[in-house]
């Protein structure tokens, strides 16, 4: 007997697995060597092929597919000569008959069609079809883990077939359960084909064999059950998902794959999850299969569907309609609440603090920083519940804080801005951030509280721009200053250039009182600092555009333009950056928290954190560009223009690698131990309900006061004696 075999076949028993008995012992080594040698090593590993049948307590559960490995019978001696497991060998002569094991393939786990005995030959010429199936969790993995205690690598061998009754006619080409190929996935994410085969294959039976030599260690390549569940759960819900058919399911579990009965099949279900235990009375072969991972009693599915729904703003309300449309099972709202309380929410404040921080550590780098703040309500009016303060940095264009007020926390919605600033401001104190100016509206609490901490404040253009056009376009209507629509367009332009073209306030202001004499056709002024307009000098042939000196229409023009206060703000205007990455902003949060849906506090400060991370990640995107290079613009018909068309540029697509990031937070961290980022959560103050300030009274009054106009009749009419009618009591 070659000593290689030793070595080199599957299916191996390793010396310490022996009982303590020296006289097992020793007979394990004569079979050996052939005698007992002065020294051998412990790490010697032995063919299962050399054990006769009855040495194994478990052989037909194991050729059956339905045992992790062999187990030898106390006392076992290996006595099999003569067996074929290596190659270059000549295999000695013996009365045994090499016995010859028919594995089943893990994707199906089921007999070859027409197999009636273990070890039954078949035509090889025939072509064989393979079709995957799902698992369980439990059965995927023990066909491809090793033990410790056997080291029994399991082969698949390939058995060509023909076509049953339960496999026959398969559709498009598809494969039949039996598979020539050994199963090397790991657990919970098995490997998928990356498309259907449509042709079928040639197969060809091969023995496998592992080349070990006698340094070969078992303990340095076992892959425990252990590192295969870590693995398994940090990647599960990056596998990809398909949706599923009850029928297709149940055909799957409802004949037995070893007698070929019908099976008693039993349904459970919770959520997109599924699960089917399977029990054939003939064989009493049985079997429980689960459509998903679950991580503690959370079936991993229903949780990425609330986490997806969660951060990519969508409406759980929504997202169940069309789950109901299309009859596919989802969980109920409560669950979904549930999810968001105790896992989602804490993630997104956890990953929002952890990037506001390293955002600040990079903002410290520098001397001062520049900064634009506008607040936004989720309500028009004086009616608004809450007000989100933005503060962005001008010269990255990131959102470095974002402040939540709820109305009853200042008395009102008015003050709510003032409040918001305020928070921000001074979360940039106890980070060490100066602040060079702030560019923000003409709010007047903001201004005397910026006066009051001296703190630069610059006034937004568009904000500045859009009051005073709406002023003008009021007074164009107005009869005799018709003449006045012929030139808002050109103020609205004035506005810009003064405010761009200008480094200082005084010249911002000379240029401005320059567009009176410029409406009256005179292009010399008398202010040193701005004396002659820069446009060249054009004798006009149409004096009807000027506006005549003295005249009504001039007189409200100036009245205006030239005011105290559009003086005073005029050389407040900020001649660099603006406020529009802030008003771009503002409409994002429509997709994440609409006006229409009203929020708790915490939910509607999440779906805020949600769009602030969509838009750092996204807010300097690219121009896309055409195959040739071109960069791309489509042509749109903004309402405030009033009919005019305007080339827009086309940006490259969005990304959302902030809700891959969150995802991997809540499996990997927030599922493993929640109570860190709950106790971060409770941290935020939540302000008392809008209601609380009002008696609350029992919901039995209120329904007993609960009457409708429409309930008491008309009194006095002629329809109130038609004889199909009844009259209410008392009318």
């Amino acid at each position: 007997m070659s000593r290689r075999c030793f070595f080199r076949c599957e299916g191996k028993m390793s010396l310490y697995g022996l009982p303590k008995a020296e006289d097992i012992r020793m007979q394990w080594i004569k079979f050996m060597f052939n005698t007992v040698p002065a020294q051998y090593s412990q790490k010697l590993f032995i063919c299962s092929r050399h054990f006769s049948h009855d040495c194994f307590v478990n052989r037909n559960e194991f050729e059956s597919g339905f045992s992790q490995r062999l187990l030898l019978k106390d006392g076992s001696i290996p006595t099999l000569f003569g067996l074929p497991c290596t190659s270059g060998s000549q295999a000695s002569t013996s009365q045994h008959v090499p016995y010859t094991v028919e594995r089943k393939h893990v994707e199906c786990q089921t007999d070859p069609p027409h197999a009636t005995s273990v070890g039954t030959q078949y035509d090889q010429s025939k072509k064989q079809k393979s079709v995957s199936t799902q698992l369980s969790f439990g059965k995927l993995r023990d066909w491809h883990m090793r033990s410790k205690g056997s080291q029994a690598a399991v082969l698949c061998h390939s058995v060509s077939t023909e076509t049953t009754s339960a496999y026959a006619d398969f559709p498009f080409g598809l494969q039949s359960p039996i598979s020539s190929t050994p199963m090397k996935t790991s657990a919970f994410n098995p490997k998928k084909r990356r498309r259907i085969e449509l042709e079928e294959e040639d197969t060809e039976s091969e023995t496998l064999c592992e080349p070990h030599d006698t340094t070969y260690n078992p303990e340095d390549t076992v892959v425990t059950e252990e590192s295969e569940l870590s693995f398994a759960q940090s990647s599960s819900y990056n596998e990809k998902k398909y949706v599923v058919f009850e029928s297709c399911l149940r055909d799957l579990f409802d004949i037995c794959p070893l007698c070929r009965r019908k099976c008693d099949v039993r349904q459970r279900q919770q959520g997109t999850f599924v699960a089917f235990s399977q029990l054939c009375s003939n064989c009493s072969y049985n079997k429980q299969w689960n459509s998903q991972p679950i991580v503690g009693s959370t079936p991993t599915g229903n949780l990425l569907l609330s986490a997806a729904t969660y951060f990519t703003g969508n409406s759980f309300i929504q997202i169940e309609k069309v789950f109901r449309a299309m009859n596919l099972q989802v969980f109920q709202y409560d669950t979904f609440r549930r999810h968001a309380r105790n896992l989602l929410e804490p993630a997104i404040v956890h990953k929002w603090k952890t990037d506001q921080a390293n955002m600040l550590l990079e903002l410290q780098k520098k001397n001062k920083i520049a900064i634009a703040g506008d607040m936004r309500a989720d309500s028009p009016g004086h009616s608004a519940k809450y007000g989100s303060y933005t503060l962005l940095d001008l010269n990255t264009n990131t959102i470095i804080d974002l402040q939540l007020v709820q109305s009853n926390e200042v008395g009102g919605s008015y003050h709510m801005e003032k409040e918001g600033l305020k928070r921000s401001l001074d979360l940039l104190d106890s980070n060490g951030l100066m602040v060079d100016y702030i560019v923000t509206d003409r709010h007047p609490q903001i201004q005397k509280f910026l006066r009051e901490r001296s703190i630069t404040q610059y006034y937004d253009v568009w904000h500045f721009e859009k009051g005073l056009s709406k002023r003008l376009a009021l007074l164009a209507e107005q009869k005799g200053c018709e003449v006045l629509k012929k030139w808002l367009r050109s103020i609205r332009n004035h506005v810009y250039w003064c405010a761009t073209s200008s480094t200082s306030g005084p010249e911002k202001v000379a240029k401005w009182n320059s567009l009176i004499n410029h409406l009256q056709n005179v292009h010399v002024h008398d202010d040193p600092t701005f004396s002659k307009c820069e446009h060249p000098d054009q004798e006009s042939t149409n004096s009807t555009k000027w506006l005549t000196p003295g005249s009504m229409v001039l007189h409200k023009v100036e009245k205006i333009l030239v005011n105290k206060r559009v003086l005073r703000d005029v050389g407040k205007l900020s001649h660099h950056h603006q406020t529009s990455s802030v008003e771009a902003f503002h409409s994002l949060i429509l997709r994440f928290a609409p006006k229409n849906v009203v929020f708790p506090f915490i939910g509607m400060l999440c779906r805020l954190y949600l769009a602030t991370m969509h838009y750092n990640e996204n807010a300097d995107r690219e121009q896309a560009v055409t195959k040739a290079g071109e960069a791309k613009f489509k042509v749109v018909f903004p309402k405030s223009k009033r009919g005019e068309c305007v080339a827009r540029p086309v940006k490259t697509q969005a990304t959302y690698f902030y809700v891959d990031d969150l995802i991997r937070l809540v499996f990997d961290e927030v599922l493993e131990d929640p109570a860190p980022f709950v106790e971060k959560l409770k941290e935020i103050p939540i302000p008392l309900d809008l209601a609380s300030q009002f008696e609350r009274p029992s919901k039995e009054d209120v329904i007993a006061r609960h009457l409708t106009r429409f309930s008491l009749g008309v009194v006095g009419s002629r329809h109130t004696d038609h004889p199909d009618r009844e009259t209410p009591s008392g009318s």
